[in-house]
């Protein structure tokens, strides 16, 4: 008989069916409707576990958009600075936490996401099933490691603990914790190689272990180079332990949730609202590289597409006050998305781009990155860097010509400045001189530049992972948004983190409370405090 413990986390049954929703929760752990089990249909645990991958990347399940947009397009996206808005009323742009937002992208994960992880995890240990068991515990540090990332210390090892004062834990702890479940969850999947899990339902690897065993590793090369800054000697070995162990190699070992007519890449619909478009960065990098990516990552400006006047691919200032995004036109004078993130009327297809979770292209950068400093890596930082771009532009979004990614890899073109003939005001210099051929006489640092810019570029549009990024290596250089309305955080200054969310005052204060105590927010519980990881010297 399938067993499983008693499990209450505010879930039903129902609730874990793919097209399930749970927008209304709103006292987060508190156990509300346990769910007791004891003969559950493991067919359930199918479902279960392809709604908590596409909702731990805020991906709802028959093409709901709501918490995405909240959750990444308007904090994310904007940080990273992949777009600006053109919004009116979207004020985040301007370094502006709003409440609503926070508090809903928060609940969407604690409401959405953390309980099926749970409820997967819980279950697959209860009844003896160690590989799938392994591998929704890497599905589980791939989660939460991006909701850490936005705000720090969060709700982590006594999530579901059934208690209405739910304590946080620290960054620190967390991302410690984190090397550990993939420690457990590795060996596991060593043990049970060309084997299969959760087949008809993994969304991602359609139940392949080998591929989850090289994700693991992967994504704990990725989370190694996270805490590179502030805990240098764990970085390294535990990048090194990924290499060893076999990191993404081949973009056929990316990892990427696929889309339906069912399950639609968010941008998708987003596209059609017309609240963002391509930023100046964007241009500045993109376009100053001659980068042939540039015609897939982003459309032709309507006023070109209309007179074939000025420049095809045209990026906005990040930090528009509401005054200035009252100017004429903004949407038609600058870039949106692609044609492959947009829908059939607008020349996409049905579903959009498969969702990207983690590339083999950034891989080969993290890579580099690692060699850069000296690391045990299997090789060269200018072969990872050149391979890196190679298998970003060989993509099937992307699918350049063996003469195209030569002539890029090796090209010299720099940034370019940026301008605007209708308020030249906002006209602003190149922030880099960095040419993508890669500086085998530069410096250190002019070699992580480099890395870190080409990264960004491959990367997008995942501005959750870039805006963690931007914060970590200051690659590439970012511009200073033209307004900010925090008085904590300067236009000149990446957004560091997000404030813990009001509904946490109301539903667990004692807790919350107890967090901003913790040493790691040393400059207090503000968006101007750097994360844990967050440890660059400024010099």
């Amino acid at each position: 008989m399938i067993k499983i413990s008693k499990i209450a986390m505010g879930l039903s049954v129902a609730a874990l069916s793919l097209g399930a929703c749970t927008e209304n929760f709103e006292e987060l752990n508190t156990r509300p409707d346990a769910l007791v089990a004891d003969n559950l249909d493991i067919g359930l645990l199918g479902n279960a576990f392809a709604n908590a991958q596409a909702r731990a990347m805020y991906l709802a399940p028959g093409g709901g958009t709501s918490g995405f947009q909240i959750a990444q397009s308007l904090f994310g996206d904007l940080y990273s600075q992949y777009f600006a808005t053109t919004q009116v009323n979207f004020d985040s742009d301007r370094h502006t936490q709003v409440g609503g937002w926070s508090n809903s992208a928060w609940n969407y994960y604690y409401g959405q996401a953390a309980p099926v992880i749970q409820f997967v995890e819980e279950f697959t240990e209860a009844n003896e099933l160690p590989v799938e068991n392994a591998i929704i515990k890497v599905w589980k540090v791939a989660g939460y490691h991006r909701i850490t990332d936005y705000w720090g210390p969060i709700i982590y090892s006594n999530f579901g603990n059934g208690e209405t004062s739910v304590a946080y834990d620290t960054q620190e702890e967390i991302y410690k914790d984190f090397f550990v479940t993939l420690d457990e969850a590795v060996a596991v999947l060593k043990q049970n190689t060309g084997k299969s899990a959760f087949v008809g339902h993994d969304q991602i690897y359609g139940g392949s272990v080998d591929k989850w065993l090289t994700f693991a590793n992967t994504l704990r090369l990725r989370l190694a180079m996270r805490v590179r800054f502030v805990e240098p000697a764990l970085a390294k070995s535990e990048a090194e332990k990924a290499v060893a162990d076999g990191v993404m190699e081949t973009n056929a070992d990316g990892a990427q949730i696929q889309t339906t007519v069912n399950s639609r890449n968010p941008y998708w619909i987003i596209t059609n609202w017309g609240e963002y478009r391509m930023s100046a960065l964007m241009e500045s990098v993109m376009v100053g590289y001659d980068d042939p990516r540039t015609g897939v990552f982003f459309s032709e400006t309507v006023n070109y597409q209309n007179t074939g006047e000025g420049m095809p691919h045209k990026g906005l200032r990040n930090g528009l006050s509401r005054e200035e995004l009252g100017t004429p036109n903004l949407n038609d004078l600058h870039s949106d998305m692609g044609t492959i993130f947009l829908n059939e009327g607008r020349g996409g297809s049905a579903a959009g781009e498969p969702w990207r979770v983690l590339s083999a292209a950034e891989a080969q950068f993290l890579l580099a990155e690692g060699a850069v400093e000296g690391w045990a890596m299997g090789g060269t930082a200018q072969e990872f860097y050149e391979k890196g771009i190679t298998l970003s532009l060989t993509e099937p979004r992307i699918a350049a010509d063996a003469g195209t990614i030569a002539a890029y890899i090796n090209s010299n073109n720099t940034p370019s400045d940026v301008s605007y003939s209708f308020k030249p005001e906002w006209n602003i210099a190149a922030s880099s001189n960095i040419p993508v051929a890669f500086m085998t006489g530069g410096t250190k640092e002019q070699q992580l530049e480099q890395i870190g810019t080409q990264k960004w570029i491959a990367i997008y549009p995942d501005g959750w992972e870039a805006w963690a990024e931007l914060r970590r290596t200051n690659y590439p250089k970012p511009y200073p948004r033209l307004n900010s309305d925090n008085e904590f955080v300067p236009a000149d200054v990446v957004m560091p983190r997000l404030v813990f969310v009001q509904g946490e005052y109301s539903n667990n204060s004692e807790a919350v409370l107890a967090a901003e105590k913790f040493p790691e927010l040393v400059g207090g519980n503000l968006n101007s405090t750097k994360l844990w990881w967050d440890a660059k010297s400024d010099d």
